[in-house]
């Protein structure tokens, strides 16, 4: 009995201890991942009672950011924009794309910054706000050099190849397990 009272102390103190700047960056993480739920989502998937199921999985990387939820989410987000895509019929919009794409990257980075914030770390403002600059700056890159190879391709019309965006998840998925691998074999 004395181990479950010293936990539940132990729990009270690490919450009493909790600094406003990381549960920010967790609570930025949640409402990224539910909105690039939204996005990528048709709205008739959104209408039900599947909203509630994907809340619970943006929840998830908030919580657990050195875990897997990040990839998890990610994954659901891509599944999501085949399902709109795919199964009902959604046009491909060179906006929507980037702007998922955007969420995700956005994600992604804040999963990477609170897996290093401990729940009790006094943040300075700036580190938040060089991180996110910096964050922005290669957003901006990304969308201009692909809005450019788009371009320059002759393919930004409303033509797009569902087979590229699978062979490209592939891909991703590839590398990630090569890397995990790569980081274990050490």
């Amino acid at each position: 009995m004395n181990t479950v009272v010293e936990r539940v102390r132990a729990a009270q103190y690490a919450i009493a201890r909790v600094s406003v700047a990381p549960l920010l960056v967790r609570a930025a993480i949640f409402v990224i991942v539910l909105a690039g739920f939204a996005l990528a989502f048709p709205s008739e998937v959104l209408s039900g009672r599947p909203i509630l199921f994907l809340a619970v999985a943006a929840l998830l990387p908030a919580f657990g950011p050195r875990r897997i939820w990040a990839t998890f989410t990610a994954l659901v987000t891509v599944g999501g924009w085949l399902l709109a895509t795919d199964g009902y019929g959604r046009p491909v919009a060179l906006w929507r794309l980037l702007a998922v794409a955007a969420l995700l990257y956005l994600a992604h980075t804040l999963c990477a910054l609170a897996a290093l914030l401990p729940y009790d770390a006094a943040v300075d403002p700036d580190l938040i706000s060089r991180w996110l600059v910096r964050s922005g700056a290669v957003l901006l890159g990304a969308a201009v050099l692909g809005v450019l190879l788009l371009q320059a391709a002759g393919t930004g019309g409303g033509a797009g190849h569902q087979w590229v965006t699978v062979l490209g998840l592939l891909v991703a998925v590839a590398m990630a397990a090569l890397l995990g691998w790569l980081l274990r074999r050490r």
